[in-house]
């Protein structure tokens, strides 16, 4: 351990990249952290003074997974909400109500991302409390409560759209906080199904008291939550946005983790690499091959835990940076608070000191193993270019790489970007493992013109590279990574954005679309207003699988003449064989209200993504989901009967199609560009640091070649040739590298846009991203290498001269 902290003390400089390395990584992943701790769901504001809430069972989706919850009918809620309200210690029930509601104020939608569960009953305003500001509460059915932040004052007149509608409600009163509120017995039409029971506590009654005894009450009817339990109540806009914001911390987290644990372990082989003659001495004067190893394990860890300690302040120092980033691309919560819990920055901390550790153990392995004689050598010649090992992994990696490409152009949709990163990282780690077997071809294959006549520094350069092609390796790794992650992550975004609106547009040939236009569906009236077309009004079913299983499936309302008959359903073939259902059979399903009803199974047909996979009459639909808003209108071009709305607008297939993937392109552009910016930026730190640290590792390289004549400017010329010449082979294998993940991705997208898609690359940004690397990597090497040389100098008595 002495010996340890000595040479980290006394040799700083060398472990100065490491520790940047592991600082920036650490800083990196401590901030992901910290923000994905802290957009947990958390307890609505609207709910906040319930002392437990009573919710239904959950359905599995049909993959198994817990999804929707199972509406109380109002029958079936009386009883529970009655035997709730003589629970001890309750003062009142409310049954909560959330449905679409949103203001119009002239021909526009008020904007309102929450407006699809904006309306509510009176009573909910107790969950709060919202406090009544002016006017009274609403009595009729065409009064309504709103919050004062609209602008609109009590005695007022304004126009509110519900899924029947635009229609006129007088403004009876004002709070202070968002949402509608209607009557109970209006909210209770526009959402029959009971979702949520609050219980409201009496002054001085424990809330965890008041759960256990409603739990004896529900028993296996539904579950009780308090605390922060009532988090799970969280409406879908608040969710969705948090799974895009989770994805893309997430996403950042595992690049960083990846760049990380490749610049730290290509950094510290590169070190150990300079240090063979003192390690061959300590070998000399009876270190064990064990010890060896332990010093060198022992620097990286220490050097790891320094660089994490500095990290993690770092990492929280740039957390509100990234929480505004976040934010702008509106892919956080509302109600998104930071918070700093001491879990993430230990893990990140934990993660930084492990990954130095385990980058120094193949190095220290293989440096201990050397025997004392050839570490001493100053020629590394005969040195084998790849070891039997680097050549098992290296070819290893590779096949896994070539598996996980093939796997990427036969994943869904929600994994193919995942897969196509994943293979991409097996690739670049394959890369700069095989590196020297083509740094010394390529290497001798430019030098060869200037090989029997030319400049000095070409053949220097040829020489180098051929007695060392490993430490060329080492340096060209970060640049590998560098621009195989530019290339992969920039080549995706205009794959997909060729391929995706070009596929959309095939499909949706010879039609206009009636879209929403600042609301969150179409609304009956819409519907009414383009009285021909697919309408799909979109609802969730609650059936039993075959095994008996309650699942919850997608269903649509159709009033197509084929679908559209009282009493039937059409189900596609998936959803047939996971029901065990035939044509002819009868079956029982049951709905949003809670209400069942048995339908028979008119056909059993292929399945159908335009048709759905279970197609029911759209007015047994509307009976049972009054709540439910209709997807777009697809309406044939040649009927010329598309009617814009207020709150509507209406698009041809081209325009349709581009609009509708501007929100993914939007946020694909930006998630791709953050991803760049990490790989990249933490790779250029890398490169700077390597050719640093390269340039101060040979000094007695410089010594021996000014003592026989080499002038400054013919060292830094022999510097810059050979750190471009690296350059260029990393770039070119970092260019290569994710063409087949591309490649695999772009088959993928052909696939299921029903489109000829190929690969498509971003030469701007990858241009900039090679050249930045040249210019970090030049700057670095030939700093360093003009301060050796003054060094060397001024320990000689005088100044470097440029000699011709």
């Amino acid at each position: 351990m002495m010996l340890v902290l000595a040479n980290v003390r006394e040799r700083w400089t060398s472990f100065l990249a490491a520790f940047v390395a592991v600082l920036v990584g650490v800083a990196l992943i401590t901030t992901t952290l910290i923000i994905y701790d802290s957009a947990r769901p958390g307890v609505r504001p609207r709910l906040s003074a319930a002392s437990a809430i009573v919710l239904p069972d959950r359905a599995a989706d049909q993959d198994g997974t817990p999804a929707d919850r199972v509406p109380w009918s109002r029958d079936e809620a009386r009883p529970l909400t009655d035997a709730l309200g003589a629970v001890p210690g309750v003062a009142s029930v409310v049954v909560d109500r959330s449905f679409y509601a949103q203001a119009f104020l002239g021909s526009r939608p008020v904007e309102d991302e929450g407006a699809l569960v904006a309306g509510h009953g009176w009573s909910s305003t107790r969950l709060a409390p919202y406090r009544l500001v002016t006017g009274r509460t609403p009595a009729a059915d065409d009064e309504v409560v709103v919050d004062r932040a609209l602008g609109v004052a009590a005695g007022g007149n304004l126009t509110v759209n519900i899924t029947t509608g635009r229609a006129g409600f007088r403004v009876v009163g004002t709070v202070d906080g968002p949402g509608f509120y209607f009557t109970d017995d209006f909210a209770a039409r526009r959402q029959p199904g009971v979702g949520a029971i609050a219980l409201l506590a009496r002054e001085g009654a424990a809330a965890g008291d008041i759960a256990a005894r409603a739990r004896s009450v529900v028993g296996d009817r539904g579950t009780v939550v308090r605390g922060d339990g009532r988090s799970v109540l969280q409406p879908e806009y608040v969710e969705h946005k948090r799974f895009l914001g989770t994805q893309l911390i997430g996403a950042m987290a595992a690049l960083a983790l990846f760049t990380t644990a490749f610049v730290v372990a290509s950094m510290l082989v590169l070190a150990t690499g300079l240090r063979r003659r003192e390690i061959g001495l300590l070998r000399t004067i009876g270190a064990s091959t064990r010890q060896v190893r332990r010093m060198i394990l022992g620097e990286a860890g220490l050097t790891g835990l320094l660089g994490s300690l500095a990290g993690c302040l770092a990492g929280i120092g740039a957390a509100p940076l990234l929480r505004d980033i976040l934010r702008g691309l509106d892919v956080m919560p509302p109600e998104f608070t930071l918070r700093v819990a001491a879990l993430p920055p230990l893990t990140a901390a934990a993660i930084g000191v492990g990954v130095s550790v385990l980058g120094a153990w193949s190095a220290g392995r293989r440096a201990a193993r050397v025997a004392p004689i050839e570490a001493l050598l100053d020629s590394a010649a005969d040195r084998p270019t790849m070891g039997r090992a680097r050549w098992t992994g290296g070819l290893s990696v590779l096949g896994l790489g070539v598996v996980l490409v093939i796997a990427t152009a036969t994943a869904d949709a929600g994994t193919r970007v995942n897969a196509a990163i994943l293979a991409t990282m097996v690739l670049v780690v394959a890369a700069a493992l095989l590196a020297p077997v083509f740094v010394g071809p390529v290497g001798r294959a430019l030098t060869w013109p200037f090989k029997r006549r030319g400049p000095a520094a070409p053949l220097l350069v040829r020489a180098e590279l051929r007695a060392d092609p490993g430490r060329a390796a080492s340096l060209a790794a970060p640049v590998i990574a560098a621009v195989g992650f530019a290339v992969l992550l920039s080549g995706m975004v205009e794959t997909m954005r060729v391929a995706y609106p070009a596929g959309d547009a095939l499909k949706l040939a010879g039609q206009v679309i009636v879209t929403p236009d600042g609301t969150p569906g179409n609304t009956d009236e819409v519907v009414g207003a383009n009285p021909v077309g697919r309408a799909a009004l979109p609802t969730r079913a609650f059936v039993r699988d075959k095994d008996g299983t309650l699942t919850v499936i997608d269903a649509l309302g159709s009033r197509d003449a084929r679908w559209n008959r009282p009493g039937q359903a059409v189900l596609g073939e998936r959803t047939a064989g996971l029901l065990g259902l035939r044509a002819g059979d009868r079956y029982a399903v049951r709905f949003a209200d809670g209400a069942t009803a048995k339908l028979r199974i008119a056909q059993v047909l292929p399945d159908d993504p335009a048709r759905g996979d279970f197609v029911l009459p759209r007015r047994l639909v509307r009976a049972h989901d009054p709540a439910a808003l209709t997807d777009d209108i697809f309406v044939p071009k040649a009927s010329k009967s598309a009617s814009a709305v207020p709150g509507t607008a209406v698009h041809d297939a081209v325009r349709f199609a581009l609009d509708d993937y501007a929100i993914d392109s939007k946020l694909t552009d930006s998630l791709a560009t953050m991803l760049i910016v990490i790989a990249v930026g933490y790779s250029g730190i890398a490169v700077a640091n390597s050719m640093a640290m390269t340039a101060h590792g040979r000094r007695r390289d410089f010594a021996v070649m000014r003592s026989a004549g080499g002038t400054v400017r013919q060292l830094l010329l022999f510097s810059v040739a050979e750190t471009s010449l690296v350059v260029a082979v990393g770039a070119a294998l970092g260019v290569l590298v994710p063409l087949g993940p591309l490649a695999a991705m772009a088959s993928g997208l052909s696939r299921a846009t029903s489109t000829d898609v190929g690969p498509h690359l971003d030469l701007s940004t990858i241009a900039a991203v090679a050249l930045g690397s040249l210019v970090l990597a030049i700057a670095s090497t030939v700093t360093v290498t003009w301060r050796t040389l003054r060094s060397k100098a001024a320990q000689d008595g005088g100044e470097p001269r440029a000699r011709s």
